[in-house]
């Protein structure tokens, strides 16, 4: 045996015998956690609890002496969370497909891997398959740190009966992805409209040949780029272990810190947990300093406006809806104390939901 050999083997038995003493602790969690599904039936209770999962990772992080990273306790107990509870009922997730999307992903980073994923067509299908029962919740982009809202998610935000409880923010990294990893033969470039849009400098720089082509998402893309050699698509990772693709060139998004935004939709109203946003839709009448009167509550209580956005109300009138997102979830004193005076002054008044802030 080697030195290196001798040095390392009773390292190797320690890690083994810990992680039989993990294994174990895990299995006393399960069991636990069955015992705790098995009370929640019978009270109906639901079986996820964002509000409660954040402040369990949110403690442990807090407990956290090191040298695991606090990235790295939250996606390890986020994975402990989701196997736990898929013993008491799996669920099912729409997203935003098909496999290989950066929804998914998302979906994955919220909810963790042991879920069922419905991809979905549009996004209007997401909405659609939480509201008759398919999936549990959905999982939608909102915005792009780049490329700003998502106009149809917040359109169908403003229609739908479904609450936001919850959110998660990914970095995006786009990559050019073709089949053989070159592009020789190569004559269009395809990707969702925001990618060739977050990639467009990128694009006009170092392929400026490609014809330009916006498919349903990144994921349709990498599939069409799996079967036709003429076609490159742009794509993250998921989409290109997903199908196969080899890399043109890594990270072509024109923002190196290129973040989207998802909201998390379903039935599930969450409770406070101190760290909170609470999303509205709000409107008033086309009259001078209106916008200023309907936000004077919230400086009056001291309630901070994390998000401003703008819709045309689709009247024809000239007249918007105002998506706001404000610091706090709506139990909380002042925030509560600042929405009853918004309802008094906005013409409409829309609360999308009260959900954990991301991490991110």
């Amino acid at each position: 045996m080697s030195t290196e050999e001798q040095r390392l083997t009773p390292l190797r038995e320690k890690i083994d015998s810990l992680d039989a003493q993990i294994l174990d602790l895990l299995t006393q969690r399960a069991k636990t956690a069955q015992e705790v599904g098995h009370i929640k039936g019978g009270f109906s209770s639901p079986v996820f609890r964002p509000e409660r999962e954040r402040q369990v990772v949110a403690r442990l992080q807090d407990m956290n002496a090191g040298p695991i990273l606090l990235d790295g306790i939250a996606a390890i107990w986020r994975e402990i969370m989701s196997a736990c509870r898929a013993l008491e009922a799996r669920q099912t997730i729409a997203y935003l497909g098909p496999v290989g999307t950066f929804s998914e992903q998302a979906a994955q980073t919220y909810f963790g891997q042991s879920i069922t994923g419905l991809p979905c067509a549009s996004i209007d299908e997401v909405f659609k398959s939480v509201e008759k029962g398919a999936a549990q919740f959905g999982v939608v982009p909102v915005e792009n740190s780049s490329e700003g809202a998502i106009s149809r998610t917040l359109d169908l935000l403003l229609d739908s009966p479904m609450q936001i409880s919850g959110e998660v923010v990914l970095p995006i990294r786009h990559h050019l992805l073709s089949k053989s990893g070159k592009l020789d033969g190569v004559t269009t470039v395809c990707a969702h409209a925001q990618a060739l849009a977050q990639c467009q400098q990128w694009l006009s720089q170092h392929a400026p040949q490609l014809k330009r082509e916006a498919v349903s998402s990144n994921a349709e893309a990498a599939r069409m780029a799996a079967s036709d050699p003429s076609v490159a698509a742009i794509a993250g990772d998921p989409a290109q272990l997903a199908y196969g693709l080899q890399a043109v060139a890594l990270q072509i998004q024109d923002d190196p810190h290129n973040r989207t935004r998802f909201v998390v939709i379903g039935n599930y109203l969450c409770q406070s947990t101190g760290n909170d946003q609470t999303s509205l839709v709000l409107s008033v009448d086309n009259q001078p300093g209106a916008v200023h009167r309907l936000l004077a509550p919230l400086a009056k209580h001291d309630v901070s406006m994390n998000r401003f956005e703008s819709r045309p109300a689709r009247k024809g009138t000239w007249e918007y809806h105002f998506y706001i997102d404000i610091a706090g979830h709506a139990d909380d004193a002042k925030v509560a104390k600042a929405l009853i005076e918004l309802q008094t002054t906005a013409a409409f008044y829309k609360k999308l939901g009260s959900y954990p802030r991301s991490a991110i």
